[in-house]
């Protein structure tokens, strides 16, 4: 299972009621950041999660909401008594634009490692999730992310009894280990059934709507989207600034065929906006309009889903 909590809302600006840009993803005991919008730390402290196991944190830009809150990160990770390195991955310019930043943060007690994303697509492994760096349409170089967790097949024990596979070999090639044992040698395949439906995540920020969104996002279980604008000049707006409204974002998620959408990133002059919630449904009935710290575990489609205490 994958723990989501969508940390900040707002664009821009932060407001009393709604923080800076930032997703937090727990699985197997690691935890990945995306984005670093101002006071990002507080709300993580505000969810009740532990800074120390954030193992990675993905830059989507250089613009300050989404980064001016990395030196108090790395410094509230240093007094949690994190001693392992930190990688950090972002857009070309990453390295200049951290060294820039720790400044004002010389004293970690671990390694800061950056990683730059040179193609307009990117696959990694981080905290073991597949991820896919996708870049999108901004004012300056912006990427999105999907993130995916595999699942192979079932393991069919009579399978591997018919063919007098020892039992000690058995775990290992539910692990998708060749075994070879004197002149025979067992593959994963000859006791696996076919791969089952793994969990997806696509979070999406600061860019015009594009089709590259759609094959990236495609099948997620949750789709995290820019509803930047909801008003009815809100297109004029969102064209003049390179973002998108909350109906591009629905248009998005109908396309891809995702489960769920949840929208973030509002501009501050947005000041309620659920209240365009009924039209962004009208387009994608499973959208929701967030709040800062909504949280879900997203579990595989044989389990059920949870979602977490503060889900609004």
């Amino acid at each position: 299972m994958i723990d989501i909590t969508l940390l900040g809302t707002g664009g821009m600006m932060p407001l009393p009621y709604r923080s800076l840009t930032s997703l937090m993803i727990r699985y197997n005991g690691k935890s990945l950041l995306i984005d670093t919008g101002e006071a990002t730390q507080i709300s993580i402290r505000r969810r009740g999660w532990s800074f120390n196991p954030i193992d990675v944190i993905l830059i989507t830009h250089f613009h300050a909401d989404h980064i001016s809150g990395l030196p108090g990160m790395l410094l509230a990770m240093g007094n949690a008594d994190r001693t392992e390195p930190v990688t950090i991955i972002g857009p070309v310019g990453l390295e200049k634009v951290v060294r820039g930043l720790l400044v004002i943060a010389p004293r970690l007690p671990f390694r800061v490692d950056c990683i730059e994303l040179k193609e307009n697509d990117e696959w990694f492994n981080a905290i073991g999730l597949k991820c896919h760096a996708f870049k999108l349409d901004h004012s300056m170089p912006c990427y999105g992310f999907s993130m995916s967790l595999e699942r192979a097949g079932r393991f069919n024990p009579e399978a591997a009894s018919k063919m007098e596979i020892p039992l000690q070999f058995w775990r290992r090639l539910q692990q998708g280990e060749t075994v070879t044992d004197g002149d025979k040698t067992y593959t994963p395949d000859m006791v696996m059934g076919s791969a089952r439906k793994g969990l997806k995540l696509t979070y999406v920020t600061d860019t015009r709507p594009i089709d590259s969104i759609i094959e990236a996002a495609r099948g997620s279980d949750l789709f995290i989207c820019e509803g930047m604008y909801g008003e009815a000049d809100g297109d004029e707006k969102a064209r003049d600034k390179k973002h998108m409204t909350m109906y591009d974002a629905a248009r998005l998620a109908k396309a891809a065929e995702v489960r769920e959408l949840w929208l973030t990133h509002y501009s501050p002059s947005m000041v309620n906006p659920f209240e365009f919630s009924d039209a962004v449904k009208a387009i994608f009935p499973d959208a929701h309009i967030c709040k800062d710290r909504r949280s879900i575990t997203l579990n595989f489609e044989d389990e059920e889903n949870e979602s977490g205490e503060d889900k609004q």
